[in-house]
């Protein structure tokens, strides 16, 4: 349950524009569309899809961090992660635990097996989308339990997209999708008081300084 007395508290450290504008975005965030990026080894990979879902309204992505350590450069994601909730797994196993639970449908973007079309997908239920490696693709792992495969179409020669790209590109055109949809994929009041809360305090200098005081007094 969010502090409404310390929201306001804390909101009387920003500008008005600032706090509009938060209130804004939040109306077009979305948890109905997830991200989870397995293992990707070129660290600019990362962030720029970290930055692709700030830019399209997903709120929430999963980083699968077992073979090459912690994988996000932030001057790539130019800030992205601050409004982007990211989830770190130390093996593929726990993230499609963790996203199977919370009710997503396991997709795997890959160019190969009986894939569906981008333009052919449908988006009827919470989807995790799953991104691989850049040589090597997704683990068996995943492929074995997707519910489904998804690929970009392709007249070239080439038969893959670099990460980033694929990303951006499934992403730009689902959300297309969720806007012309009756699908109920808006966050929750209560989400969005919560990342209003969040990025309130993101936005403050000495905010450390600020929470103790704000405590002492109360």
């Amino acid at each position: 349950m969010v502090d409404l007395r310390l929201l306001e508290y804390l909101e009387s450290f920003i500008t008005l524009e600032r706090r509009e504008r938060f209130v804004q975005v939040l109306e077009e965030r979305t948890k109905y569309i997830t991200v989870a990026i397995e293992d990707v080894f070129q660290l600019h990979n990362t962030s720029a899809v970290i930055r692709s879902c700030e830019v399209f309204g997903i709120q929430e992505a999963h980083i699968i961090e077992d073979r090459f350590g912690k994988r996000l450069d932030k001057n790539i994601a130019m800030g992205a992660e601050q409004w982007v909730d990211i989830k770190r797994h130390s093996s593929t196993e726990d993230c499609l635990e963790e996203l199977r639970q919370d009710g997503y449908q396991i997709i795997a973007t890959t160019p190969h097996n009986d894939s569906c079309f981008l333009q052919n997908f449908k988006l009827k239920k919470k989807t995790a989308l799953f991104f691989g490696t850049e040589k090597e693709g997704l683990s068996q792992e995943v492929l074995n339990s997707a519910n489904g495969f998804l690929k970009i179409p392709m007249v070239g020669f080439t038969e893959s997209l670099n990460i980033s790209v694929s990303a951006a590109i499934i992403l730009q055109h689902l959300r297309l999708q969720l806007d012309s949809s009756e699908v109920q994929w808006h966050l929750t009041d209560d989400e969005k008081l919560e990342k209003l809360l969040d990025w309130t305090k993101k936005s403050i200098k000495s905010i450390d300084d600020i929470l103790e005081r704000y405590h002492l007094d109360k």
